[in-house]
């Protein structure tokens, strides 16, 4: 699919070098046109097809994050980081 982009992109570069070596057309043309009919819609183009990739690199993240978090608590006896309520007194001896 990119090389529909580099094809696009191609052809916009030719239509901005048509614009800005003719007669009747300016630079300035030239660029806006280069950036109007080039680089917007490529630019929105790629976006768009990167969201799937954008959306799996997010899954990953947050499952690892998830993972190391899950391994940090398994370390704890009784898996959360508060100090059980029902705490056994110690025993002392008498004199």
């Amino acid at each position: 699919m990119y090389i529909v982009l580099i094809g696009w992109m191609y052809v916009a570069l030719m239509m901005a070098v048509a614009e800005a070596t003719s007669t009747d057309g300016t630079v300035l043309g030239a660029i806006f046109t280069f950036l109007l009919y080039g680089v917007g819609p490529v630019s929105l183009v790629a976006y768009i097809m990167a969201t799937p990739a954008r959306k799996r690199a997010i899954k990953a993240r947050e499952q690892a994050e998830h993972e190391a978090q899950q391994a940090a608590v398994s370390g704890q006896p009784d898996g959360s980081g508060q100090a059980s309520a029902d705490a056994v007194a110690p025993v002392r001896k008498e004199p």
